[in-house]
């Protein structure tokens, strides 16, 4: 009799951790599905192979008490899916410290955390790991996006090391790396540029513009049925790409094709253009 496959999902509530989870679930694996407490979690119960846990990535004893309900039901798992994770906007040079703090021991501590607590289960499973991260991970940082891109920046750093390190113990660890995709993360941005610009010392008129132009690109957000399925391949093909890019910003990536000057001059133009 086969087995069913098991996997541990952070994020489980959020937009591209929800569909991720229907889609493995569709596809008979059993899933452990973990977010914050409250109604968007307790929303995933109902299959009797999703298993809906409370879980904060950026507490370890959270997390090592999830762990303790996982190994305690299964023994081990076949892939652990990194999704848990926060967005925050606005100018360096004005950013709250403790926000940006926040955000990094989300985005990445937590994925940290996560994988170091559950990698004996995933190791007893012969499994693998999937870590978040997003084309700013490789794309040079935007106005007003440094701190979320330097967190997926630090994304990539982490999985490409830690890839290298459990190959030799036969753990396939790989990247999502996502362009625009529809989420309730990515829709509330509009709004909090707009709170920025009210509040900023430096940039009120071009963060109006900036969230104008992100607010735009959201619009045009991909589904997120395309991302699971990226993960649904990452963990059922016998031998994983290192990084899926999954529907990447064509303006975007042909930016960072540029010489770095040739595009802050582009940006710095279209932006005071478009400010005006």
């Amino acid at each position: 009799m086969t087995r069913t496959k098991t996997a541990l999902i952070t994020g489980a509530a959020g937009g591209l951790g929800r569909a991720t989870v229907e889609r493995l679930g569709a596809g008979g694996w059993r899933v452990f599905a973990t977010d914050l407490p409250g109604p968007r979690l307790d929303a995933l119960g109902g299959a009797d192979e999703l298993i809906p846990l409370a879980m904060d990535v950026a507490e370890r004893a959270s997390v090592e008490a999830c762990r303790e309900t996982v190994a305690a039901r299964e023994g081990g798992l076949d892939a652990i899916v990194n999704f848990a994770g926060v967005l925050e906007v606005g100018a360096m040079i004005e950013l709250e410290e403790a926000t940006y703090a926040r955000l990094l021991d989300v985005n990445l501590l937590g994925t940290f955390r996560v994988n170091q607590v559950f990698f004996p289960l995933v190791q007893a499973r012969g499994g693998r790991i999937v870590n978040l991260s997003s084309e700013t991970g490789w794309q040079s940082g935007a106005p007003f996006n440094g701190a979320y891109a330097s967190s997926k920046h630090a994304i990539e750093a982490y999985t490409d090391s830690l890839r290298r390190e459990l190959m030799f113990l036969g753990v396939p660890v790989i990247k999502i790396q996502p362009g625009p995709f529809r989420t309730e993360m990515v829709a509330s941005i509009e709004a909090r540029f707009a709170q920025l610009a009210r509040t900023s010392e430096h940039f009120g008129a071009l963060l109006e513009t900036v969230g104008a132009l992100t607010a735009s690109e959201a619009r045009k957000a991909h589904d997120p049925a395309l991302v699971a399925d990226a993960v649904w391949k990452a963990l059922s093909t016998t031998r994983p790409r290192a990084a899926y890019s999954v529907k990447p910003d064509p303006t975007r990536s042909l930016l960072d094709r540029l010489p770095i000057a040739a595009a802050d001059r582009v940006l710095h133009l279209a932006l005071t253009r478009l400010r005006r």
